[in-house]
């Protein structure tokens, strides 16, 4: 089913568990150096309000984006709790397949990332160039246990104190520099107010980070083996303002093991937002390195 406007043609299609909700952007003209390819954005829980800004910026190309399972318009309807990178892999592959443009390029932030080192590892005929920005998989890391019994915490915290406790935990650690430490658990625990968080439990339980996603993410280990031999042009990237967090950590670590250089993006991990989720990062001068890596002249 589609509901067409000026610009976008939005469309669903049902897997295993959900109803996905994807957009199709068509271009006004010209290629945009993709050889004709749509070029598909997704993130993690992020859904595809969050990439409206960076969209904009390639108006010469079909633009595809998505709402994951269990975030935005894509609802579940199997009543699953947990969401596995596996899954998702397997919605993005319905939705290339749908999309029935042949293999797209794509740029994949966060646990988009991870989503889509899964889906290349197994599909790699399904998409031509992957751009992996920071994808946080925590199981690379030296410091891995840490970083994962953090994640575990931030979940658990969720589950017992809602979102306000758990996001505020969430921040702190995202924004960390440097490898967690072994006592992390003697950290006092971050104030819900200090990040203007309500301290107060108002009993949902649905939020697809810190409760759906947040331990299958960080707990995926990329198949290097399986990523070396795929056919997709990987590049794995992260932002010049994250060096030392643990989502860039990891990238850098991935590129390590797939034996590529690590791609330096302008700004910080969402530095695509143009005030979507009210951040703002430096959208024209990513977009313009998307387009020069994809184009492959960086």
């Amino acid at each position: 089913m589609s509901e067409t406007d000026t610009a976008t043609d939005t469309r669903t299609l049902e897997a295993p568990g959900a109803t996905v909700h994807y957009d199709v952007r068509r271009p006004e003209g010209g290629d945009g150096g993709g050889g004709g390819r749509p070029l598909m954005l997704i993130g993690s829980p992020m859904d595809a309000a969050g990439f409206v800004t960076l969209a904009s910026y390639f108006p010469d190309r079909t633009v595809v984006t998505y709402d994951p399972r269990g975030s935005g318009r894509s609802v579940r309807t199997d009543g699953a709790t947990q969401t596995t990178p596996e899954e998702h892999a397997d919605d993005l592959r319905r939705v290339i397949e749908a999309v029935g443009a042949g293999p797209v390029d794509l740029f994949a932030s966060s646990g988009g990332a991870v989503n889509a080192l899964a889906l290349v590892a197994r599909r790699g005929d399904l998409v031509a160039t992957l751009v992996a920005h920071e994808p946080p998989a925590a199981r690379v890391l030296p410091d891995r246990e840490a970083v994962l019994g953090v994640c575990e915490d931030i979940h658990t915290t969720y589950l017992r104190q809602g979102m306000g406790h758990a996001m505020a935990k969430f921040i702190a650690a995202a924004g960390r520099q440097g490898p967690f430490p072994d006592d992390w658990r003697t950290e006092p625990a971050p104030d819900p107010a200090a990040f203007g968080l309500p301290a107060e439990d108002d009993g949902s339980r649905d939020d697809p980070l810190l409760g759906q996603n947040m331990l299958g993410c960080t707990g995926f280990r990329p198949g290097t083996e399986a990523l070396r031999a795929t056919p997709t042009r990987l590049v794995v990237a992260a932002g010049k303002e994250s060096e030392g967090e643990f989502p860039a950590r990891a990238a850098a670590e991935v590129a390590r093991l797939l034996g590529t250089p690590l791609t330096v993006f302008p700004s910080h991990h969402a530095g695509f937002l143009g005030g979507e989720y009210g951040r703002q990062g430096a959208p024209a001068e990513f977009a313009e390195t998307l387009r020069e890596v994809l184009a492959g002249s960086a």
